[in-house]
């Protein structure tokens, strides 16, 4: 046993400070950017923001509505090879869309009929998605998915350690998957105690990420998955070094978001749960098996009526940010972003009487 001393930060221990800036308007500042890839040859452009792979976020409507943003859909587990296959007779726009699986035999034998129909080819993205990704297991399934899909950008995760990033990339990955227990839906830390305050381990991946690069320069990338509550996290992120935001409760809640809609006196609300909550395992894996126990919520979240003011808001609060440290690009928020360390304990305060005088209201 041994204890690591050095301070590690999550969303809620920083805030940025401003510094001078020539920009004239939020108009100025550029969400979109381009990545070329350490494996992939593919080359993407975007906002690069993307939902959790949930069944509450990462779903075919959000896929319609988030792709004219230039945004990424992440699509959940459980979509069916016939599902997939009715979905796009009407879309066609590759770029915007995640195909996930997992590392068990069945995720891999769903890959190879994905890949024999060629389906697989509707997609430009993959994600290896598990809790742990730390397993071997887990590295031998990334070395196996860069051999069946040599061209296709290959997310993989999650973990929270700058070794686990570089051994990702070298293994076949292009993109670090990044967080373990922040999110919202997520009881890893309480029920295992493992985790990783999330702004160290974006900024801790990242520099691991960037430092490794082929013969022509392009770099692994990493993705900040979970715990951003709203888009100051996002920001953070950003300003950590993340090249991707992962996020699933920003994304839930919403008409256009999975989930049923629920009804409880006169209120509308919408499910959210984790995908290793006790509804995503009996409802999708039809039981929880006796070895495991679950490590997700399950809460009804207040409906959010539609989702476009918010990715309005999301990117106002983004170019807002950018023209607060003089960034013109999301490329600059971690060249130009200097963290300052906050109060925890005025933290908590002013949190807590935000819930008090506004919720809800």
């Amino acid at each position: 046993m041994r204890i690591n001393q050095d301070v590690k930060l999550d969303y809620d221990d920083v805030l940025i400070r401003p510094k001078r800036s020539t920009l004239v308007s939020r108009k100025d500042v550029l969400l979109e950017r381009t990545f070329d890839f350490f494996h992939s040859p593919k080359v993407w452009t975007g906002v690069p923001i993307m939902t959790a792979n949930m069944a509450t976020s990462g779903t075919f409507e959000m896929a319609q509505v988030l792709a004219p943003y230039k945004m990424i859909t992440t699509f959940h587990k459980y979509y069916s090879i016939e599902e997939y296959q009715m979905f796009f007779k009407t879309f066609k726009n590759p770029d915007f869309i995640v195909y996930t699986l997992g590392i068990r035999e069945d995720d891999i034998k769903k890959l190879k009929i994905m890949i024999k129909k060629k389906l697989i080819n509707n997609f430009s993205f993959i994600c290896i998605d598990v809790p742990n990704g730390y397993l071997q297991r887990f590295v031998e399934t990334i070395k196996l998915v860069r051999s069946l899909c040599p061209s296709h950008i290959i997310i993989a995760g999650n973990v929270v350690t700058n070794e686990m990033a570089e051994e990702i990339i070298l293994c076949g990955a292009d993109i670090v998957k990044v967080g373990i227990g922040c999110g919202s839906a997520c009881l890893t830390r309480r029920m295992t105690g493992v985790g990783y305050p999330q702004i160290s381990a974006v900024i801790e991946c990242a520099d691991a990420a960037h430092g490794i690069s082929n013969e022509k320069g392009n770099c692994g990338l990493v993705i900040a998955d979970g715990g951003q509550r709203d888009p100051a996290c996002v920001v953070k992120a950003f300003c950590a070094g993340a090249d991707f935001n992962l996020c699933g409760s920003l994304f839930s809640g919403f008409e256009e978001s999975g989930g049923e809609t629920v009804e409880r006196n006169g209120k509308k609300y919408k499910e959210y749960f984790g995908s290793s909550s006790n509804k995503a395992l009996e409802e999708f894996y039809g039981k929880k098996d006796s070895h495991r126990a679950s490590e997700g919520r399950y809460v009804l979240m207040p409906h959010k009526g539609s989702i476009h003011p918010f990715i309005q808001d999301l990117f106002g609060g983004i170019r807002s940010a950018g023209t607060y440290i003089g960034a013109r690009k999301l490329k600059e928020f971690s060249k130009r972003a200097t963290f300052v360390r906050v109060n925890r304990q005025l933290t908590t305060y002013l949190e807590q009487y935000d819930q008090d005088n506004f919720s809800n209201k």
